[in-house]
């Protein structure tokens, strides 16, 4: 199993925030399930990265080429694969998964979460989204998004997307277990 994960970089998060990002990796690893993420080393990216390799686990890092120039990439991960663009970095993480986990970040990890909901909701992507929500981190998202279904700017059928779980132990089965999402998905996008 192959498993895109968004989250920080940055490293003035809660410790909470670290603790768990190493309980997840460590389910990864003693799962057998290849990761790939966008290749920090530090914040939860580089919890991630550390502890997938501290173990024996396989990570891959994809980062845009500008971001290593200022020397962002994790000089620990062997796998690695520089885009040209943001725009590509976000397609390449998408490309051959079998599910998606965002765990707790900013305006970066939300952006390509969002993104890719779209593209999940268009039938364009249609892997499992799993979402960590440490400490009820993403409670304004999903009041957010259970909004957007309650005030009809999204169909009922769309809540099933995604998931949320609060605890890292709980990821590996919710992918597992997620409702199937087809291409065909695209004929809800119009609140039909």
């Amino acid at each position: 199993m192959k498993i895109c994960v968004y989250c920080a970089s940055s490293a003035k998060v809660d410790r909470m925030y670290f603790d768990a990002t190493e309980k997840l990796a460590l389910e990864f690893v003693k799962a057998k399930i290849d990761v790939i993420y966008g290749g920090g080393a530090i914040g939860l990216m580089g919890k991630l990265a550390d502890t997938i390799i501290e173990n024996g686990g396989k990570i891959k890092g994809i980062m845009p080429k500008f971001m290593n120039e200022v020397e962002w990439a994790h000089k620990k991960v062997v796998d690695f694969e520089f885009t040209d663009s943001m725009h590509e970095r976000k397609a390449k993480f998408l490309e051959d998964i079998d599910g998606l986990v965002t765990l707790p970040g900013g305006s970066g990890t939300l952006e390509e979460l969002l993104e890719a909901i779209t593209l999940k909701r268009l039938g364009q992507f249609t892997k499992p989204i799993i979402i960590l929500n440490t400490n009820g981190f993403y409670d304004p998202l999903r009041t957010m998004l259970e909004k957007c279904v309650s005030e009809q700017f999204m169909h009922e059928k769309h809540l099933e997307m995604w998931s949320f779980v609060d605890n890292p132990e709980e990821v590996i089965d919710s992918i597992i277990n997620a409702p199937t999402w087809e291409q065909s998905a695209i004929n809800f996008a119009t609140n039909k």
